[in-house]
């Protein structure tokens, strides 16, 4: 995956700033390299999927409280997603 790609396309979807765009992203891409979701459905984790779930949150989420939700669906389904959330409360510059 694509991250510069996601970055703007998550950018210009959820008319997110840069930090949670540049967070969000680094997960995704993790998660992508961990192979797991490739694993689980059969298919490559790509910018359209992560972009059409995240669309599927509650229209009044942030995009790291879409991007948690998602994960946290993920996690009750197939287990092993939560390491992958964004944790609000850590410093993203560290």
């Amino acid at each position: 995956m694509d991250r510069q790609e996601l970055e703007a396309v998550l950018r210009e979807t959820f008319d997110a700033d840069d930090e949670p765009v540049a967070v969000v992203a680094r997960q995704a891409r993790d998660l992508a390299e961990a192979g797991q979701f490739d694993a689980d459905f059969d298919g490559e984790l790509t910018v359209d999927t992560v972009v059409r779930n995240l669309r599927d949150a509650p229209d009044d989420y942030s995009l790291v409280e879409r991007w948690n939700w998602w994960l946290g669906a993920l996690d009750l389904s197939h287990g092993g997603y939560a390491r992958f959330s964004v944790r609000p409360d850590v410093d993203s510059r560290s």
